[in-house]
């Protein structure tokens, strides 16, 4: 745990850990993450309910995220093996990253010559190739994060990249609302070309994040621990003991145990039983946050504010508090630690989801609305600063990439699909009910980030333990 620091001179000395190279290159790659997200959840809900199509199926259609949830699957793939002719002209991270920001660019431009009221289920299957393209990206960015940095360096590039992140999420949400809104023949009216013009934007500033993949530089290539060779060794002799399989069955079963058992194997041995906790945790942390934002658009239309207010609002106020926030996130990461913040951040999510039953009580007032976002804002980039850097001081660099989606995977598999029948339950039981059950969710999370608090307070010590024993 980092001990509080006082003075004005420390927290300037904090603040400059922000100008780092690799936590400014963090920010345009937090940009490229977060834009294609919203595009196949909020804003593409907006738009499909401006077509006409029901709320349940609406919801239903956001089950194209669980590919988020799944995406350790392939994350192995990412971690082991070199795509031909890029690989050697990019370096492993490097190529994997424009691979998929040229993927994100395609399907984002079929999906904006989709029209929701002729095919659906087209549309469907382009934001299922959005969704595919934009994990694989996640996958490489967070592998290249961890690699390119020591812990001291985390929590700023874990703030920095959730600040372009969300900023990036205000473009696809306000910014692709604010291209239909300028596009479309009257404010009221549906227009297919006007969500055309969006889409295409947004595939167009997928160019930010494929520029910063070109320039930055490869990170150093992680050298095998002991342990890892040890592993490496048993892989070759059971290709030995197996000598009478075909020489390229062996070596790719061998390969296997190596990019997916070995990583999974790892983090079991290193937490035992305390593995358990600590998923639970992952997995529920931002529940209340990705449940709400599966229907915040549908949510905004229904109460009656057009795309124009809500690009407004959320463009002005919504960038200052997430800059604000992510800021404030990073700064207290490094100076009181992850565990505090992780709390703290936890706690104000669950609060703010209480805002937005407050504001389906109020209706249509646009200063409510201006407040609700702003504090939301707020709170959601202090605490996914300190997630972040939570989900990276568990990853062991050995398998940075597997090991981070499978974290990432999990945080975003049971509210994603818990937030699939969010549509149902508004029909059922309105907004108010709604928004404060999303609230009630986050309360046991506090209890798991307490006992996850535990947890690495007693794996410090026995590591601290074990380095007097071992230097003894």
């Amino acid at each position: 745990m980092i001990p509080a620091q006082s003075g004005s001179e420390s927290w300037l000395e904090s603040s400059k850990i922000y100008l780092h190279p690799r936590a400014i290159t963090l920010f345009f790659l937090g940009f490229s993450s977060g834009l294609p997200l919203l595009l196949v959840f909020g804003t593409l809900s907006f738009w499909l309910r401006e077509a006409g199509i029901e709320r349940s199926l609406i919801t239903y259609f956001s089950w194209v995220g669980l590919a988020y949830g799944f995406k350790w699957i392939w994350a192995p793939l990412i971690d082991r093996l070199a795509i031909p002719l890029l690989s050697t002209l990019l370096g492993r991270r490097r190529s994997w990253l424009v691979l998929a920001q040229l993927m994100l660019v395609l399907s984002l431009s079929g999906l904006a010559f989709s029209n929701p009221l002729e095919n659906l289920e087209a549309m469907a299957i382009l934001a299922l190739c959005v969704a595919l393209s934009s994990a694989t990206q996640d996958i490489v960015i967070d592998a290249y994060r961890i690699e390119s940095a020591g812990e001291r360096l985390q929590a700023a590039m874990a703030a920095t990249y959730m600040a372009g992140y969300r900023i990036a999420m205000i473009v696809a949400g306000a910014g692709a609302l604010a291209v239909a809104a300028w596009v479309a023949p009257t404010p009221e009216a549906y227009s297919s070309d006007a969500w055309k013009i969006a889409y295409l934007s947004m595939a167009a500033l997928m160019g930010i994040g494929l520029l910063t993949s070109l320039i930055i530089s490869e990170p150093e290539a992680v050298k095998m621990d002991q342990e890892t060779l040890e592993q490496q060794n048993k892989v070759i002799q059971f290709s030995e003991q197996f000598a009478h399989l075909p020489h390229w069955l062996s070596r790719f079963l061998g390969w296997l145990y190596i990019a997916l058992l070995c990583p999974f194997r790892d983090f079991i041995k290193r937490y035992g039983m305390q593995a358990i906790i600590i998923l639970a945790l992952i997995s529920t942390y931002r529940i209340s946050d990705v449940i709400l934002g599966i229907i915040a658009n549908v949510f905004y239309v229904d109460m009656g504010f057009t795309k124009a207010e809500i690009s407004k609002i959320i463009k002005v106020y919504g960038v200052i508090m997430t800059i604000v926030g992510a800021g404030i996130g990073g700064i207290l990461v490094n100076r009181f630690g992850v565990m505090k913040i992780l709390f703290s951040g936890a706690l104000l999510v669950a609060l703010t989801n209480l805002l937005f039953a407050w504001l389906a009580s109020v209706g249509n007032d646009t200063l409510v609305l201006t407040i609700v976002i702003s504090l939301d804002n707020l709170s959601g980039g202090i605490a996914t600063a300190a997630f972040v850097a939570y989900l990276s001081s568990l990853t062991n660099i050995q398998y940075s990439a597997t090991q981070y989606a499978l974290f990432s995977s999990v945080m975003l598999l049971f509210p994603k699909f818990l937030g699939g029948f969010s549509g149902g339950f508004v029909d059922s039981f309105g907004y108010i009910w709604f928004f404060s059950g999303a609230a009630l969710l986050g309360l046991p999370v506090l209890v798991l980030v307490i006992m996850a608090a535990r947890v690495k307070q007693q794996n410090t010590v026995t590591e601290k333990n074990r380095e007097i024993e071992t230097s003894s």
